[in-house]
């Protein structure tokens, strides 16, 4: 997450303008790094690193970006 917040299990993933572009399918608050991460499915389109997609969370569109794993 760029923004502060926690993507959890169903929220929604979304593009800038608002369309739904897949789900989050695991998410919580990392204890090391101090944020929220989460996994999940996503267009091909976005799944470039450092691609920008944003997480609805209860309906507020918070910024996140796309990183390869582990969380670093």
């Amino acid at each position: 997450m760029v923004d502060r917040g926690i993507p959890r299990h169903g929220y929604l993933i979304k593009d800038e303008q608002g369309n739904e572009i897949g789900i989050v399918t695991s998410g919580t608050q990392s204890p090391t790094l101090g944020y929220g991460v989460g996994l999940g499915y996503v267009d091909v389109a976005y799944t470039n690193t450092d691609s920008e997609i944003y997480i609805d969370i209860r309906g507020k569109l918070l910024k996140a970006k796309v990183v390869k794993l582990p969380f670093l």
